[in-house]
């Protein structure tokens, strides 16, 4: 059994997958971790598939699953449901979060903690570059509508999430969101099952590609809120910050 499985959610991402992969695949080989890369296309049109082939006929270990259901909360679910991996994690196809927090990741989970959240607002966390101001302007009113399922939790929406496998099929099995506030209904969901949840802090750089419309998204985002907050009754909320660097960052 692997014990480490990254999953890469991707749609049309020729232009910029070939990087991300050659990122990820030396971050893991130079960790000597024995840990795989598993991109999921969710149903592109252009030659992701092609370039993830290439990567594995030169025996980097990156494979590729098909999704047809269209969002990046699909083609998660769809991942992280198949894995096999004793650990298991999503991160997004631009590399906004350094390749070696998996490290810190990685620690957490093996010291018995369930679900691992990167966060940019927890204490240790940077900003190498930030997002425009209406995305800004976005997340802050997102974060005040959703706190009655975020509780602790400083940042939902980072992606960056990985989990012991047995509580990401616990979570994902009932997953019922797939667009802008998926990440916020694993945070509900992990909080209503009672795992135990760690934020680590990310040094994150916004890439620029982001097509989010303040408005016309914005009525999307409330719908699903709307829906969440009907499928989800909040439960105990808690989580547990580790700082960059600090002892217990380190693992036991």
């Amino acid at each position: 059994m692997t014990e480490l499985e990254v999953l890469i959610p991707a749609y049309n991402e020729e232009r910029r997958l070939s990087r991300v992969l050659e990122s990820w695949a030396g971050h893991l080989r130079r960790s000597g971790l024995d840990a795989a890369l598993r991109v999921i296309d969710n149903g592109s049109s252009d030659r992701t598939a092609d370039i993830v082939d290439r990567f594995a006929a030169q025996g980097v270990p990156v494979a590729v699953t098909g999704c047809s259901k269209r969002g990046k909360g699909a083609a998660v679910i769809r991942g992280a449901l198949t894995s096999t991996a004793r650990y298991v994690g999503f991160v997004d196809a631009d590399l906004a979060t350094p390749t070696e927090t998996v490290d810190i990741a990685l620690r957490r989970l093996r010291a018995g903690h369930e679900v691992v959240i990167g966060s940019r607002r927890c204490a240790g966390a940077s900003y190498v570059s930030r997002q425009p101001f209406i995305r800004r302007v976005g997340g802050t009113g997102f974060r005040l509508l959703s706190r009655r399922h975020s509780g602790a939790v400083a940042d939902t929406q980072c992606g960056f999430k990985f989990f012991q496998a047995y509580a990401a099929r616990q979570i994902f099995r009932d997953m019922r969101l797939s667009g802008f506030a998926f990440d916020l209904e694993i945070v509900a969901r992990a909080h209503r099952l009672g795992l135990s949840i760690t934020e680590v802090p990310v040094a994150w750089s916004d890439q620029g590609d982001s097509t989010f419309r303040l408005f016309s998204d914005g009525r999307k985002v409330a719908a699903e809120l709307w829906r969440l907050h009907r499928e989800v009754p909040p439960a105990g909320l808690s989580v547990t910050r580790y700082a960059l660097g600090s002892a217990s960052a380190g693992g036991r």
